[in-house]
């Protein structure tokens, strides 16, 4: 009870300093350089080396890509019967396609579970983030009226390898193997401890909801695939391969995740419907906390 409460005492405080512009309006750029350059470094190099490897681990990395996969098929399907063009089918891939997984997956997943489930949260992450700043990136240019040339590999490579929390993933796995790392781990305990209250107030800090009315068609289509068909995949998948246990419910929880507040960022770098997308993320949040819930009865019911 008492993380639930501190999930939505960050949020509303995030929310109450905008309005109140008691702090600078970007002020969340510089929470987010926290997080991202130290933060979830630590994170990864406080969990990860305590990963259990097995054949059932692969079970995390791949549920982002049933995910992805399945919105491309979702939007391409709805946009068709829509009639939309590819500019607003890719602000949607962005919007249904990449879950927020560290910012309130990280916070909720301790709230439900406890901290000794985000190892396999970071799996799932790293390979969101993958996937964002591959497909992502490639689907933000297609839609992007004015870009007539597109992007590099390199470039889209450079992008991947040059960030932080993905560094922090790859030099925990390494180091992990040739060195012990218990000596450092009351100082990634203190760094990592300021995930979950500093990214829900940088949540907060950005939640934007006027003007939800006039778009309420995409975002509903939006969210019923992010909040509900994509985790089903992914349990559904689960139940398939006999994947059980905290691999399989962090997964599925971490499918059910609402929209990745980093598509925002990309939606506006290539001038796609980037108002429409900061919609989605901030109703998809406060939809999600119910449908989170609902999910997690579901795993369980099923005994997952």
């Amino acid at each position: 009870m008492v993380n639930f409460v501190m999930i939505a005492f960050c949020i509303i405080a995030g929310m109450i300093f905008r309005k109140a512009k008691l702090i600078p309006q970007d002020a969340h750029k510089g929470i987010n350089t926290w997080i991202l350059y130290l933060a979830l470094p630590a994170v990864s190099f406080k969990y990860i080396p305590k990963i259990e490897w097995s054949s059932q681990m692969l079970f995390p990395a791949l549920s982002p890509i049933l995910v992805w996969a399945g919105c491309w098929i979702f939007m391409e399907f709805y946009s068709r019967y829509k009639g939309y063009g590819q500019r607003s089918r890719s602000t949607l891939e962005l919007a249904g396609g990449y879950s927020n997984t560290s910012f309130i997956g990280f916070p909720l997943i301790m709230a439900y579970y406890g901290e000794q489930d985000l190892s396999i949260a970071i799996i799932c992450d790293q390979v969101m983030f993958v996937l964002l700043s591959t497909v992502g990136i490639i689907s933000a240019i297609k839609g992007n009226r004015s870009d007539k040339e597109g992007i590099k590999a390199s470039v889209l490579v450079k992008r991947l390898l040059t960030f932080p929390p993905f560094i922090g993933c790859m030099g925990a796995l390494i180091l992990s193997k040739v060195t012990d790392l218990s000596i450092a781990e009351p100082f990634f305990d203190k760094l990592a401890a300021t995930v979950g209250p500093l990214a829900l107030f940088s949540v907060g800090l950005q939640l934007k909801f006027k003007g939800w009315k006039q778009e309420i068609s995409q975002i509903s289509m939006s969210m019923l695939y992010k909040l509900m068909i994509a985790p089903a995949l992914v349990l559904i998948a689960s139940i398939l391969l006999g994947i059980k246990g905290d691999i399989a419910r962090i997964s599925v929880f971490e499918a059910a995740m609402p929209t990745l507040i980093t598509s925002s960022i990309i939606a506006e770098q290539f001038r796609l419907n980037a108002r429409l997308i900061n919609l989605i993320i901030g109703v998809s949040i406060l939809v999600g906390f119910i449908t989170t819930a609902f999910w997690n009865s579901i795993m369980h019911l099923l005994v997952i």
